[in-house]
């Protein structure tokens, strides 16, 4: 891989981790648009680097409240931290479900499909206009919220429909705190993302080779450094009620994907 390449890969990795545009469906129309030829191919190991670069860069973003959360399981007994932590095995249920007897109906949404991921960003810019109109609240996430959350994190896997979107948004039109909205939605995501790249490594399907140690190094900090800059501005967003852009960009861009479809 050329390490231009890995740094864009990077950068958009990153951005689209925490932006509410759908990394998945922003590569797949890259793909239509550009052919796949155009497109480089992540390789596996690349690709859990990537993961794993925005997957620290929400854990430095979040520290303080993961310590708290790590201290007070500790501690072995029923608390607050405890309590999220519960919250957060919940929210994982549907997307693990989803993953283990679902992967190859997921998989064949993948590729030339330009037209669907149109409608699901439409559905995307949808969920953030809504959020964006919804009343501030001081409300914490429940139990049930958290399930809700995790249904809504699933959908998410669809390429088109944006993983923060859709988790932010949903948390936000059940009631809940904006930036606490946020906060659930990025540190539910993590154990996913580690789950993932454990299954990935002891699939023993990983191959490293030494001339890409420099770009897979790139990217990893390319994919870091926006992804702290994107989660961070993100919950800023979020918290100001600025989401109706990214609606209206989703929508824009869903309007040409459709359009593109119709003449492809």
């Amino acid at each position: 891989m050329e390490i231009i390449d890995a740094i864009i890969l990077g950068i958009v990795q990153g951005l689209t981790e925490f932006l509410p545009v759908s990394s998945s469906g922003h590569l797949e129309l890259g793909k239509a648009i550009l052919g796949d030829q155009s497109v480089p191919e992540e390789s596996l190991l690349f690709t859990v680097v990537l993961h794993f670069a925005t997957a620290l860069s929400t854990i430095v973003v979040f520290r303080k409240d993961i310590v708290e959360i790590v201290k007070g399981l500790l501690k072995f007994e029923k608390n607050e931290e405890t309590l999220f932590s519960f919250k957060i095995i919940i929210s994982m249920i549907p997307a693990v479900l989803v993953g283990l007897f679902f992967e190859e109906q997921l998989e064949k949404l993948f590729g030339d499909n330009i037209m669907f991921v149109g409608f699901m960003l439409l559905i995307t810019a949808a969920l953030l206009w809504f959020a964006d109109k919804a009343k501030s609240t001081r409300k914490s996430v429940s139990n049930s919220n958290a399930f809700v959350i995790g249904v809504a994190q699933a959908i998410a896997m669809l390429p088109g429909i944006s993983r923060s979107g859709a988790t932010i948004s949903t948390s936000v039109l059940l009631g809940n705190d904006k930036t606490k909205a946020a906060r659930f939605s990025f540190l539910m995501v993590i154990p996913l993302i580690f789950g993932k790249i454990a299954k990935d490594i002891l699939s023993g399907d990983l191959t490293f080779s030494s001339e890409n140690s420099i770009p897979l190094a790139l990217g990893f900090l390319a994919a870091f450094i926006s992804g702290l800059f994107a989660c961070t501005w993100m919950i800023s967003l979020v918290k100001k009620s600025k989401l109706t852009y990214f609606a209206v960009y989703c929508i824009l861009v869903g309007l040409l994907a459709i359009s593109f479809g119709f003449i492809k």
